[in-house]
């Protein structure tokens, strides 16, 4: 990529950045004309109060605009913003009118199709699981590419829904993914994934000061499935195109924490004997919570892994698996005894107030 390419990534970002932040209260007084309020009914809302929930305008906003400034006129990313349009225009009404589970992954599968073969993205190639095999990857037939593609959209896009549990989470998590996407397509000179994977980057980072503990807006499915939509669309265009041996480790990777959390949650719900869409309070962020943690710790309890699984990705594709994994299980363990170690101050911080009630 040329000095001239880092500059425009940088102005995409900043401009992403600006436009999110300024367009975040203007969001907020747009979900109250149209009714998008989270009201608290169960155990699983942590919030107390009504809260406006169509936030994810203001990073559309952003994000839209950026791209369409500093992104280049190609097929593939007109293909992604179509289908990332019907995204938004979808989670827009969910968050008014609470749609039809059904209906979503309809208008979901018909906007990952456009990506998909509008745009010719399509994972034909991942890494074989079968180490005693020859080949060292496996090459999917043209139908079932298609097929497998879709399936990671959709998935993906429900997976960030998934997380979007706490304050900042969803926003602060996508925005550590679009780190990892931006800094292998640029390495890998895809410049039109590193423009949409930088704004991406900005709006969220513009809607946190907005979102972060104790949130004034929450971003609502209009943003948890725009975000999921387009990390699963950048994934799909950059990174398992440029690592054909790793393809299908690096992705993983990168969306590991609401792809790990999306998939947990769909066994737990069918060993329930429930459908696996149904809403419960078992996610990773209601577990860190019910551990005692406070939602602030647990929102960055989870950044962090998020942060590592990104890293290793990017270690995987520039150096190796030995020295990602290293890594890996390094900071991993550092994470669970800084964990261990909150978690007991904060039972004896509990238990010192009180024995100064009594």
């Amino acid at each position: 990529m040329t000095t001239k390419d880092f500059w425009c990534l940088g102005f995409a970002f900043l401009l992403s950045f600006v436009l999110s932040l300024a367009t975040t209260p203007l969001a907020k007084r747009v979900a109250y004309i149209i009714g998008a309020v989270d009201i608290p009914r169960d155990s699983r809302r942590m919030h107390k109060r009504p809260i406006p929930r169509c936030g994810g305008l203001a990073i559309i906003f952003g994000f839209m605009a950026s791209v369409l400034c500093f992104g280049p006129p190609t097929r593939g990313l007109a293909a992604t913003m179509i289908g990332a349009g019907i995204i938004a225009i979808m989670g827009v009404v969910d968050d008014c009118k609470n749609l039809d589970a059904k209906l979503k992954f309809v208008i979901q599968i018909i906007a990952a199709l456009i990506v998909v073969y509008g745009g010719d993205f399509k994972i034909e190639v991942m890494t074989n699981p079968n180490i005693f095999s020859d080949s060292p990857y496996i090459v999917f037939p043209w139908w079932l590419s298609g097929i497998v593609t879709v399936l990671w959209v959709v998935f993906i896009t429900n997976a960030v829904n998934f997380i979007d549990g706490l304050d900042g989470l969803a926003a602060g998590v996508s925005a550590i993914m679009s780190v990892s996407l931006v800094f292998i397509a640029m390495r890998s000179g895809e410049y039109s994934v590193a423009v949409m994977g930088t704004a991406l980057m900005g709006a969220c980072f513009g809607f946190l000061p907005f979102n972060f503990n104790p949130a004034r807006i929450f971003m609502g499915d209009t943003g948890s499935t725009f975000l999921g939509f387009m990390l699963a669309s950048l994934s799909i265009q950059g990174v398992f195109k440029s690592y054909a041996i790793i393809s299908f480790a690096v992705p993983l990777l990168i969306l590991g924490l609401p792809l790990f959390d999306a998939m947990f949650a769909m066994f737990r719900r069918i060993l329930k004997g429930q459908n696996p869409m149904t809403a419960d309070r078992g996610h990773l962020h209601h577990r860190l919570i019910d551990m005692g943690f406070s939602t602030k710790q647990s929102v960055f309890i989870l950044y962090a892994i998020s942060g590592v699984l990104g890293i290793t990705a990017v270690l995987l594709a520039e150096k190796g698996t030995l020295m990602a994994l290293g890594t890996l299980c390094a900071v991993l363990i550092f994470i669970v005894l800084e964990t261990t170690m909150g978690k007991t101050s904060n039972k004896n911080t509990k238990v010192e107030e009180e024995n100064e009630e009594d």
